[in-house]
């Protein structure tokens, strides 16, 4: 089976493609490595014989003459929702107009697609209103309130959750016209190897890498006291469900599935700097800033139920496990890897 993986040199797509090479699928990336670290994965790929087509997924004319897939696994993103602010005609090329080439491409060829979309197209306004009612920002959060796929997704979202979500509803108009099968995963935080953590993008291995080089971080908004929550989900159980749902795609498809860390993996930053701490052996100075973004929002823990059920899967990797792993490939080779954080 021909498999082409879009954004194949990030994070996700490079662990995705290493992974399902090792499942004995014809595996292609297509990534113009306009990302620092996407040259970092480049190479690995290439190591293990994964062809790189240096394309800019807005491109379609230069698409459509790919060969053809099976299935394709569009998980190219501008992904920082603050970059959506910055940089809207990057974030809607990329997130909408690619997603919409990749469609094209996937009608003409007859393909299936697997959608990597995001928890950013959820509501602000309505993950805001839980907190209100379970939240004190002073204390570790205490909440049995999951997301799941039923939750609120109108405004405000973010520029980026919008092009997210836009896409999920093109992918679905395209199955009704077309016949395209497809799977939506609307994904949480994922973290692990080969993710070299921004601010507002990978923040887990941000804090790995700043304890590791004994750089300072800060707690950013709602007081300042690091007790916004997250699911953090180990790149490695997001591959193992792509599998699943590669080697299902006949059985089940059109649908969408909430997939994240859940109960399973979730943390405050407070928490996270703990473990950081007892991992690493290092412990840094945190400075606070109690302001943060529109877009910040102080938690979100994903509910699984859906996909558990028609996979039979379940996360694996717990929070510190997810901690062990970046560290443990950042000390392969920190001078190198530090070079692209």
């Amino acid at each position: 089976m021909n498999i082409l993986i879009t954004g194949g040199c990030g994070f996700v797509g490079a662990n995705l493609s290493l992974y399902l090479k090792k499942k004995k699928f014809n595996i292609s990336s297509l990534d113009n490595l306009s990302r620092k670290g996407s040259s970092f994965n480049y190479k690995l790929l290439k190591k293990n014989k994964i062809r790189n087509y240096k394309i800019d997924i807005s491109d379609y004319n230069k698409i459509k003459k790919l060969k053809k897939f099976q299935i394709i696994i569009d998980c190219c993103a501008e992904a920082a929702v603050e970059v959506s602010r910055k940089n809207i005609d990057k974030v809607f090329n990329t997130n909408l107009i690619g997603t919409f080439n990749i469609l094209k491409k996937a009608k003409k060829d007859k393909s299936k697609i697997i959608f990597l979309s995001s928890s950013r197209v959820n509501s602000i306004a309505n993950i805001n209103k839980i907190i209100k009612k379970n939240y004190n920002l002073k204390k570790n959060l205490i909440t049995n309130q999951l997301i799941d796929e039923k939750f609120e997704v109108s405004k405000p979202k973010s520029i980026y959750g919008f092009t997210k979500y836009a896409s999920e509803m093109l992918i679905e108009e395209f199955n009704y016209a077309f016949g395209l099968k497809y799977i939506i995963n609307r994904c949480g935080v994922i973290s692990g190897p080969l993710q070299f953590g921004k601010q507002d993008q990978g923040f887990v291995s941000l804090w790995v890498s700043h304890h590791l080089r004994k750089k300072k971080l800060r707690y950013i908004g709602y007081g300042g006291h690091g007790n916004q929550v997250r699911d953090v989900l180990h790149i490695n159980d997001l591959c193992d469900l792509i599998y699943k749902q590669i080697k299902n795609i006949n059985k089940i498809s059109n649908k969408l599935f909430v997939v994240g860390g859940s109960k399973k993996s979730f943390t405050s930053l407070k928490n996270l700097t703990k473990i950081c701490q007892k991992i690493t052996g290092n412990k840094i100075l945190i400075s606070k800033k109690k302001d943060t973004s529109i877009y910040d929002i102080p938690y979100f823990i994903s509910n699984n139920q859906k996909v558990s059920k028609a996979y039979g899967w379940k996360p694996k990797k717990k929070i510190s496990d997810i901690v062990t792993d970046i560290t443990n490939w950042i000390k392969k080779d920190e001078k190198l890897i530090y070079k692209y954080f």
